[in-house]
């Protein structure tokens, strides 16, 4: 199925323009959505009706969730937006198909990094054609990806404590502002742990399975995989026994989930 989905992204790609986007705030000066956003929106859910009539839709922009089909896309037409307001390259379009709980599908395209990753379940993950795989390195030679909870600023704290914790533990920490970019990055064996204390559906659901293809690993808040209807928790690392043990840290500074 990517195949039919690599070109209507890259399509929906000339949309991200270098100026002249209006840019609003959601909420709040640190949620921001640009006209760019909803105009790579409206292409890829017109486009991808017709890829597979009668499929379903979780977007975040413009409430168009519709969850009660057996096919459902999941968009984020632009992830990284505060990135792509300003200009950084760290932005991408990301594309799921999952059936029912399932993500069958999924395209992670950043056009200014020149990057395209792609999976179908079952068939492996790949980065501009070509086949990825995570890395061997274990939890002290990790690079630790992460974040400081942007639009949740009250939960700051406890994510600092686990960067800290994990930090003196690893080789290094860093921060792209992208949630889908990084879940590749890892999948590309480029870091090997990852945790976002709260994310919604479209920020890993494409990143996810192209991780799980790449032979990484991922789970929730309760160890389990992260819903696709709700935001949640999303720690993820390329070995299993690297998972468990960022789990465990999670769960030192984080004993329930805060929201």
């Amino acid at each position: 199925m990517v195949e039919s989905i690599i070109p209507i992204v890259k399509e929906a790609s000339g949309l991200m323009v270098r100026s002249g986007f209006d840019v609003m705030e959601k909420g709040s000066s640190v949620n921001l959505v640009t006209s760019s956003d909803l105009a790579v929106q409206h292409f890829l859910v017109d486009r991808l009706s017709a890829l597979i009539p009668g499929s379903g839709f979780i977007c975040e922009e413009e409430d168009l969730d519709d969850e009660s089909k057996e096919y459902t896309w999941i968009i984020d037409p632009i992830d990284g937006t505060a990135n792509y307001a300003r200009g950084i390259a760290d932005c991408c379009i990301s594309v799921a198909l999952a059936k029912g709980d399932e993500v069958v599908s999924g395209v992670v395209y950043s056009p200014w990094r020149g990057e395209l990753y792609s999976a179908d379940k079952g068939c492996g993950a790949f980065l501009n054609g070509q086949k990825l795989r995570v890395s061997s390195r274990p939890f002290s030679d990790a690079i630790f990806c992460t974040a400081m909870s942007t639009y949740r600023k009250e939960f700051a704290k406890a994510c600092s404590d686990i960067i800290f914790d994990v930090y003196m533990r690893s080789n290094d920490v860093r921060r792209f502002g992208s949630a889908a970019i990084e879940l590749c990055m890892l999948a590309a064996g480029h870091m090997e742990l990852y945790f976002e204390m709260r994310l919604q559906p479209w920020d890993y659901a494409a990143s996810s399975l192209i991780l799980s293809e790449a032979g990484g690993v991922s789970c929730g808040f309760d160890g389990k995989p992260m819903s696709l209807h709700e935001p949640g928790m999303t720690i993820a690392a390329n070995c299993e026994s690297s998972l468990r043990e960022l789990l465990r840290v999670v769960h030192k500074y984080v004993p329930e989930l805060p929201y």
